[in-house]
Parts: C-alpha cells; structure tokens; sequence
C-alpha cells in the first residue's frame, strides 16, 4: 500500500494536470492575455499555499489524537471538535461540506474525461474518415464498460504505472501542441489586455478547476512510506505544483496568442486536421481515460467506509465484501457517464465545476481549518 515517492510524484501531476491544462487558453480568452497570464501562477500560488495549510493542520491534528494520517474530511472535522467551544457543534457539519465539495469535484472532474474523451475520438474518426456513424454519445456508451474494468483497480500502487504511462503521453502531446503553437503567425482576434469583466468568472472557474488537486494531497501523503518528504519548501507537493503552473501559464499563454478568441474550449480541438494532430488527440484522449481511476479514487474512499459502516458489511465474507465494492464502482462510473451526457458543453461544465466545488476546497476550507484549530475567532 505505501507508495515510494517517485511515484506519489506521478500521481500529483495526474491528480492536477488532466483536462484543465489544455482548457487554459480557452481560460485566458476570458480574461484577457495580460490579465489572464498574469492571474494562472498568482492562483497557482495561494492553491499551493492552501495545499500546505491543509498538510501541516492535517498533521498537527493527527498528533494531538495520537493517530498516524487523517484525511481532508476528518482534519476538517477534528479541527472543529478540538477548536473553540463555539464552533464545536459545527464538526459534523464540517465533515459533510468537505465531503460533498470533494465529492462533487472528482464526479465533475470524471464527467469531464467521459466527455473529453468521447468527444476526442469522434472529432478524429470524423476527420479522418470524413464522417462517421456513431455519435459522440456513442462514444461514451463504447467506453463505458471499458471505464468500469479500469476503475475495478483498487491499489494506488496498482495505478502508478498507468499514471507514468499517461504523463508520458501527456508531456509528448504537449510538447507536439508546442510546436504548432510556436509554428506560424496568430491566427485570432485577441484582447491584449483585459476581456470584457463579465467573462472573468469563467475564467476564474477554468482555472480554479484545472488547479483542485487539493482532493488527492492527503490520500498521497497518507501513503507514503516516508511522508515528511512530501511537504517543505522542495518537498514532493512545492515540486509537483511548481511543474504543473509553469505548464499552465504556458499552454494558457502561447495557446490563446496562436488562436486568439477563436481557441475552442479544449486547445486540442483548435489544431489544424492534420494526421500528427489526430495523433495528439489519440494521446491525451488515451492519458485523459488513464486518468479516470484516480479521479474517483477520492469519492470512493468516502463512500465505501460509510457504505460498510451503515449496513454493517464487516459480517460478509471478504469475497463478498470485495463484490459490493466493484457494484459500487461500477454504479459510481455509471452515474459520471449520465451526467456526462445531460451536460454536452465541454468549457461551461469545466467552469461550474471549478466555481462551485473547487474552489471551496482549494481556497476556502484549507483556511478556515487552520483558523479554527489555533482557536482564532472567525466572525
């Protein structure tokens, strides 16, 4: 179960790069190049800066109970039950908001790479055979069951080595986006400066949602066999998250001076119908669906737990036990396919996601936690 560092590595650049990065030019559109540019490394940093409120309260607060790791849910929790006298009544209720951002983030998230992914191999069948008979909804009913068998993997060990093989295909599709980034003049209206105001909230929900690794920092910290190399100043988390802004900022900048206002919502939709470009939509299609299991990991730790807990599943068989858990991932992959389908705009969901959820759980929670455990008043 514990994982070497290496590989927590891998799985902080899955956690935070995936559909995001290729929607930040789209971001950038709504924002305006300079204000936009500018805004992905500041939010980059407070993201950062939350990530370690969170680590260092989480392990301060497993020391006092004398517990070895505490995820984000019970840090929440435990800060609240052992904080002021006034806001001890809360710690149920903090466990539940922290829980149901975390798990309204990871099902949007996997929404999102059941549409990403569907929508990148209809685009490339459609170009290269100049149709095709199977709708983008097809494609999502084709990856179901495919989805499904991949999320029966339970190990985070187990999942390394197709976290490694997706950041390979990512950091090769992103280095062939590049170079026709770089390749030729602008081709798009640009706004220089700053977009029109009403558009920053989308800009502020892309970015936001292409930052919310927050869910998956504890359950990696958790894991390692040597966690204090994960935090710090050149820790495991700054290195990661380091990699991951400047990949950002730079996808986000380069991507919106090439196309302009004209970037459709993932950047990989807005390269030219080339064979190369097909082969760039293959590669972050397949390192999108290598993705999926990690995503839902989260939700499925909060939901299993309480699910055994309830019905009282420890009477069962282990085989037995094991059989309930692979119905419940395959119902859970079965309700992001749904969703995916009642909600086909690929940006709009990107933002709501990122407005509603993430930025709870990557800005104001983390916060709040750290107010309330040094008993700080907070009204």
């Amino acid at each position: 179960w514990l994982i070497l560092n290496f590989s927590t590595l891998m799985h902080l650049l899955k956690g935070n790069i995936g559909t995001g990065i290729l929607a930040m030019p789209n971001a950038v559109s709504n924002a305006g190049l300079m204000v936009g540019t500018i805004g992905i490394p500041i939010l980059g940093i407070i993201c950062v800066h939350c990530m370690h409120l969170l680590v260092i309260s989480s392990k301060t607060l497993a020391r006092k109970l004398g517990c070895i790791s505490l995820d984000y849910s019970s840090t929440a929790e435990q800060a609240f039950r052992l904080g002021p006298a006034r806001v001890q009544r809360f710690a149920p209720f903090a466990r539940f908001c922290v829980n149901s951002m975390l798990m309204l983030t990871q099902f949007g998230f996997c929404c999102v790479y059941f549409l990403f992914v569907s929508t990148s191999l209809y685009e490339v069948v459609k170009n290269l055979s100049g149709s095709t008979p199977i709708s983008a909804h097809g494609y999502m009913a084709i990856l179901l069951p495919l989805m499904i068998l991949f999320n029966f993997i339970r190990s985070l060990r187990t999942l390394s080595p197709f976290s490694s093989i997706a950041n390979v295909l990512q950091s090769s599709g992103l280095v062939m986006v590049f170079y026709y980034l770089f390749k030729g003049s602008h081709s798009g209206n640009l706004s220089p400066y700053v977009a029109p105001i009403k558009k920053l909230p989308l800009y502020f929900g892309t970015a936001m949602y292409a930052f919310e690794g927050i869910g998956v920092v504890l359950p990696l910290e958790n894991a390692m066999s040597t966690p204090e190399d994960f935090g710090g100043l050149s820790g495991v988390l700054t290195t990661g998250m380091v990699i991951v802004a400047s990949l950002y900022t730079a996808v986000g900048f380069y991507g919106y001076l090439k196309y302009g206002d004209d970037v459709k919502p993932s950047i990989t939709f807005s390269l030219p119908l080339e064979s190369v470009s097909e082969l760039i939509r293959l590669m972050f299609a397949l390192a999108i669906f290598l993705s999926y299991a990690l995503q839902l990991y989260v939700p499925i730790s909060i939901i299993w737990p309480f699910l055994k807990k309830k019905f009282s599943l420890e009477r069962f068989s282990s085989r037995q036990q094991l059989i309930f858990e692979l119905l419940l991932r395959a119902f859970l992959v079965l309700i992001t396919f749904l969703m995916a389908i009642a909600i086909p705009n690929l940006d709009l969901l990107i933002s709501l996601v990122g407005a509603l959820a993430s930025s709870s759980l990557a800005l104001i929670f983390p916060p709040i936690i750290e107010l309330v455990q040094y008993g700080i008043p907070i009204s």
